[in-house]
């Protein structure tokens, strides 16, 4: 199984042939309900590569990931986001007087955290210092836009958005655990589609406003505003299965343990997804209200 997930669609593949051979099991660790491979793999893409003649299970010393490590280090990294949100919203407080610094703040802060995000995503290997640089940077941008909504658009949203952001989250882990989620490749197939379709309308809607649109194809206000947030809090769900789904084979297959930072990096960009979307329904709804 492969996640769109650009950061989870490497966890698993970028060291499929590197390390020293035998480093990873070559079959999978078990079997899940109803006769699935754990992994949901054919076979197992963290064993060697075929024309090495090695020993079925022999480890070089390398420790293999565990639920434990994922769950750490997704931590740090959301709490490292959720620091540098609130200490923006703290010591740069958007009011008249400082809107153009907050707004070149805000999108400064923004382009740092792609660029780490990029650099990160095209690396073979998981480097801590730039994904914890990327959730310093993009937190800082969620606190100052969080800022800026709450105080010009909608008061009081930015506690609604999070704690939406938490109810789906949990909604999608509890589906997921009770396996009322089948995450397989039709699935992930039919998410990779949609996502391509919402990116495609999102850039159009952008194109639309930036040539003199006007309020470019109404995917920021009205009905067919929420529509299109509640179509993108479903997307950012299914992201969040597949990434769930990706953390499992990965734990299951024998993953090397630092595999978990890119687990933790792609959580968060799955749950920075959400909680945006989440914040676009709850103010388009609260102003129509």
């Amino acid at each position: 199984m492969r996640t769109s997930n650009p950061i989870f669609s490497r966890l698993g593949g970028a060291n499929r042939d590197a390390g020293p051979a035998g480093a990873y099991p070559r079959e999978p660790v078990g079997t899940s309900v109803g006769g699935e491979l754990t992994g949901g793999y054919g076979t197992n893409p963290y064993a060697p590569a075929a024309d090495v003649d090695t020993d079925a299970g022999a480890w070089t010393g390398r420790s293999a990931v565990t639920m434990d490590d994922v769950i750490v280090r997704t931590a740090t990294t959301l709490g490292t986001v959720a620091l540098a949100a609130v200490l923006s919203w703290l010591l740069l407080p958007v009011d008249e007087a400082n809107l153009g610094r907050s707004y070149g703040i805000a999108v400064g802060a923004a382009l740092v955290a792609f660029v780490l995000s990029l650099i990160q995503s095209f690396k073979r290997t998981p480097t801590p210092a730039l994904i914890l640089g990327y959730a310093a940077f993009e937190g800082v941008f969620l606190g100052v836009f969080s800022s800026a909504v709450s105080t010009y658009i909608s008061p009081g949203v930015i506690v609604q958005a999070v704690l939406g952001t938490f109810a789906v989250s949990a909604g999608v882990l509890i589906a997921y655990r009770m396996r009322w989620i089948r995450v397989n490749q039709r699935f992930a197939g039919f998410v990779a589609a949609a996502a391509t379709g919402f990116l495609l309308l999102l850039l159009a809607d952008l194109l639309f406003s930036a040539f003199g649109a006007g309020n470019g194809l109404g995917f920021n206000s009205g009905g067919l505003g929420i529509i299109f947030g509640v179509v993108g809090i479903l997307l950012g769900a299914a992201f969040l299965a597949l990434d769930l789904k990706q953390v499992e084979d990965a734990v299951a297959y024998g993953a090397p343990r630092e595999e978990a930072w890119l687990a933790a990096f792609g959580l968060t960009l799955t749950l920075v997804w959400i909680y945006l979307e989440v914040l676009r329904v709850l103010t388009i709804f609260n102003n129509d209200n």
